[in-house]
């Protein structure tokens, strides 16, 4: 029977300090990454971003820009991820008026040493608070939860999908 290895922890030298990572000697190759999350409020907050009303004006559309310059700035917000030459960043949103819920899609892409799945999770987390932030003064009460990556394709570790390492 095959023993399955730990992954090695790469943010950290032999002595246990944390370091970035060289990425200095691996091939360019596209990179994509693609993460999500869920913000959940209540009916009339939820009809309110759908129908444009909201007093701070297009909550989705400020909310899809904040994403994207999330995913150009996630090297700022987390201390050992690399400044990466994003090719592509795009944000979808998905409207569940059952659940009050809005669910944002964040991909990013690029063509370099090291992946991208930090700039698609930064991009979900920061659009999601920006549509909290845009309606709180209605509704303190949003929950964002379920921010998960769910696909990087290229590199080394090759292609992850959410739904396949789900069935392990």
């Amino acid at each position: 029977m095959a023993r399955k290895l730990s992954p090695q922890l790469t943010h950290f030298d032999r002595k246990g300090r944390a370091h970035m990572v060289d990425v200095g000697a691996k091939g360019e190759t596209l990179r994509v990454a693609v993460a999500s999350g869920r913000i959940a409020m209540r009916p009339a907050t939820f009809r309110m971003v759908v129908e444009g009303s909201a007093a701070k004006g297009d909550v989705l559309g400020v909310a899809r820009i904040a994403a994207i310059q999330a995913a150009k700035h996630a090297s700022a917000l987390i201390p050992l991820a690399h400044p990466i030459a994003i090719t592509r960043a795009t944000a979808e949103f998905r409207l569940d008026a059952a659940r009050s819920e809005i669910a944002l899609v964040a991909s990013v892409e690029c063509r370099g040493r090291t992946g991208v799945e930090m700039e698609a999770l930064a991009a979900a987390a920061v659009g999601l608070l920006t549509i909290y932030d845009m309606v709180k003064a209605v509704d303190r009460g949003m929950t964002i939860r379920d921010l998960r990556l769910e696909e990087k394709r290229g590199g080394r570790s090759g292609h992850y999908r959410r739904a396949a390492a789900a069935a392990r």
